[in-house]
């Protein structure tokens, strides 16, 4: 995990086995990112975000995974760890004919919407 520290997984739900995910996390809102990103006010870097995912894509699928392609990728609204540091995320994985991982994610806090994300995964 390059994030050390930074999210704590809260709760998992499985909607479908090896398919579809719920988990709530929440962010460490004295995480050293948010000194540099930015002081006295705070906000997730984006690539973070899209960190959280993989590293969770990781543990489904007990696999190193290198992000080949981003078909979709929308930033949403802007997360301010001090005031929305709880999300819940919504993550489908799905293995495609040639091994790569298909993986979509909807992160929200809330019911607002932060972050969509679809990526393709190269097993490493």
């Amino acid at each position: 995990m390059i994030l050390e520290n930074f999210y704590t997984i809260a709760a998992k739900t499985v909607i479908e086995e090896n398919k579809i995910y719920v988990f709530d996390i929440t962010i460490n809102n004295k995480h050293a990112i948010f000194e540099g990103h930015f002081p006295d006010n705070p906000i997730m870097p984006g690539v973070c975000m899209m960190q959280i995912t993989k590293d969770i894509a990781e543990n489904l699928t007990n696999s190193k995974l290198f992000m080949k392609k981003c078909s979709n990728v929308k930033f949403m609204a802007i997360i301010n760890p001090d005031k929305n540091k709880d999300l819940n995320l919504q993550i489908t994985i799905t293995e495609e004919e040639n091994g790569d991982i298909k993986v979509r994610n909807t992160t929200k806090f809330e019911e607002t919407i932060a972050l969509k994300l679809t990526a393709i995964y190269q097993k490493i």
